[in-house]
C-alpha cells in the first residue's frame, strides 16, 4: 500500500518537471514510467526501496543528492548530472509543494544560524572542504589552481586558456600599477596572486587564507617563482589583516562571509584600501530574492555558504562609506567552468576512488553536476563588483579594460618565453 502510494505521489511530482527529454523510472516494484517528450537528453533511474522515494519526497533538496550518495537512487542510464538537468530545466515554472514551503521558510528562519561564521566556526567551515587531500584537486583543476570562474571570451576554449583570461579581466579592472601594495583575500593556492607579481607588475602581494592545506602549496609555488620576494602568504582571517594596500581583490571567499558578517567585511576593506585604492570582489551571486543555503551543500560541500543577492550584500556595502563603481554579472561562465571540471573528475574518477571511497566520489559527482545545472537553469550566476574610496580612482568609462587586458596578454607572452628559456 505504502510503497503504491509512494509511487503515486512521485509520479505526480515528476510529470511536471520533465518537459523536454526523457526520463525513465524504475520503482521497488519493477514498475517503470516515462516522464518527457522523447526528445534529449535521456536517462533512467532506479530506486532500491520505497522508503528512498518518501525521504525525496518529504525533502527533495536535501534526500535527493543523500539517496544518491547512499546507492539507494541508482543511474541505470545517463549521468546524474543528465538526471538533474531534466528536472531542473523547467523547475522555476512548476509551484513546489506546500511541505517543501514550509520547509523552506524553516530553513530561511535558520539561515542566520548556520551563517554565523566567526572566527573558529570559519576556520572549521574551511577546513571541511579546501582542507582535503591535496591530490583530489589535481584531478580536475587548471595547472593553476584556479577554483574559481573562469572567463570564457569565446565560449569553447580550454579550461587552462580561460581560467587565464580570468585572471587578466580581473587585474585589467585592478589598475595594478609597478609598486603596487595588493592584498588578496582568500589566495586559495595562490595563482591569481602569482599572476598579480610576475604579470601584472605588483610591488608587493599579500595573500591570506584560512586553509592550512592551501597555504602550504601558495608557499611551495612562490618559492619557485621568479617574483618569490614579492609573494607572502599567512594564515589569517580577514578581520587580523593590517594594512593599508593600493589594491584589493577576492575571488570566491565573500560567499563564506554570512550575511551577519557583510558590515564587518566591506568596514574592514575601507579600513584596508589607501585613499585612491582599487577593489575587485568576484563571488557567486543570486539574481533572485535573497535565499537559503541549499541543504545538501550545507550539509557535505560548503558549510556556512551562502550565495547573496544584491540587496543582502549592497546595503552593507553602502553604510561602510565605499564606492561601487562597476558592476558584471558573468552569465553562464560558471556552468561551462564546472562541466570542465566535472568531464575531468569522472575521467579520473578511479584515482579519487585510491584517495577516498565510492560514496566520496558520489557526493563529488553530484556536487558538480547539481553545480553546472544550476549555473545553466537557475538565478545563479557571478557576481564582479569593483569597489573604491573615492570615484576618481578608476578611469570615466570602461574602455580601459579592454586595453590593458591586451598589455598584459603579451607579457603573458614575455613570462612564457622566459620560462621556457
Amino acid at each position: 500500500m505504502f510503497g503504491r502510494l509512494a509511487e503515486q505521489l512521485l509520479t505526480r511530482n515528476l510529470a511536471p518537471l520533465v518537459v523536454t527529454g526523457v526520463l525513465e523510472v524504475v520503482f521497488p516494484s519493477g514498475k517503470r514510467q516515462l516522464f518527457g517528450a522523447g526528445s534529449s537528453p535521456t536517462a533512467s533511474i532506479r530506486f532500491s526501496d520505497t522508503r528512498a522515494i518518501w525521504a525525496i519526497l518529504r525533502d527533495p533538496d536535501l534526500n535527493f543528492g543523500e539517496m544518491f550518495m547512499q546507492g539507494r537512487l541508482l543511474v541505470e542510464h545517463g549521468s546524474i548530472y543528465d538526471v538533474l538537468e531534466l528536472l531542473l530545466r523547467h523547475a522555476k515554472d512548476v509551484p513546489v509543494s506546500a511541505m517543501v514551503r514550509s520547509l523552506d521558510a524553516w530553513r530561511m528562519r535558520l539561515k542566520p544560524m548556520l551563517q554565523n561564521n566567526l572566527r573558529g566556526k570559519a576556520r572549521a567551515n574551511v577546513a571541511h572542504h579546501y582542507d582535503l587531500d591535496d591530490r583530489l584537486y589535481e584531478l580536475f583543476l587548471d595547472a593553476e589552481r584556479q577554483y574559481s570562474c573562469a572567463y570564457f571570451e569565446q565560449g569553447d576554449e580550454p579550461l587552462e586558456v580561460a581560467q587565464v583570461a580570468k585572471m587578466r579581466h580581473i587585474a585589467a579592472k585592478l589598475l595594478v600599477e609597478p609598486g603596487h601594495q595588493v592584498l588578496d583575500i582568500g589566495c586559495g593556492w595562490g595563482g591569481l596572486s602569482r599572476y598579480l607579481a610576475e604579470v601584472a607588475g605588483a610591488g608587493q602581494v599579500t595573500g591570506v587564507t584560512l586553509s592550512v592545506e592551501q597555504l602550504e602549496v601558495a608557499r611551495q609555488r612562490a618559492a619557485s617563482s621568479a617574483s618569490a620576494s614579492q609573494l607572502n602568504y599567512r594564515l589569517e582571517d580577514y578581520r587580523d589583516t593590517q594594512g593599508p594596500f593600493d589594491r584589493i581583490v577576492s575571488v570566491g571567499m565573500f560567499e563564506h562571509v554570512g550575511t551577519a558578517f557583510h558590515d564587518a567585511f566591506f568596514q574592514q576593506c575601507r579600513s584596508l584600501l589607501r585613499e585612491d585604492g582599487v577593489m575587485l570582489l568576484h563571488f557567486i551571486g543570486n539574481s533572485d530574492v535573497p535565499d537559503f543555503n541549499n541543504p545538501w551543500i550545507e550539509r557535505y560541500i560548503f558549510p556556512g555558504g551562502h550565495i547573496p543577492s544584491m540587496s543582502e550584500f549592497m546595503p552593507a556595502l553602502e553604510r561602510s562609506g565605499l564606492v561601487v563603481t562597476d558592476i558584471e554579472v558573468l552569465r553562464l561562465h560558471y556552468a561551462l567552468t564546472l562541466r570542465h571540471w566535472r568531464e575531468r573528475f569522472m575521467a579520473k574518477r578511479a584515482q579519487a576512488m585510491q584517495l577516498y571511497d565510492e560514496r566520496f566520489c558520489r557526493m563529488w559527482e553530484f556536487y558538480l553536476s547539481m553545480s553546472e545545472t544550476a549555473f545553466r537553469y537557475q538565478d545563479i550566476a557571478i557576481f564582479q563588483v569593483q569597489i573604491a574610496r573615492k570615484q576618481e580612482a578608476v578611469p570615466l568609462t570602461r574602455d580601459y579594460i579592454g586595453a590593458r587586458k591586451a598589455a598584459l596578454a603579451e607579457r603573458e607572452l614575455l613570462r612564457a618565453a622566459a620560462l621556457n628559456g
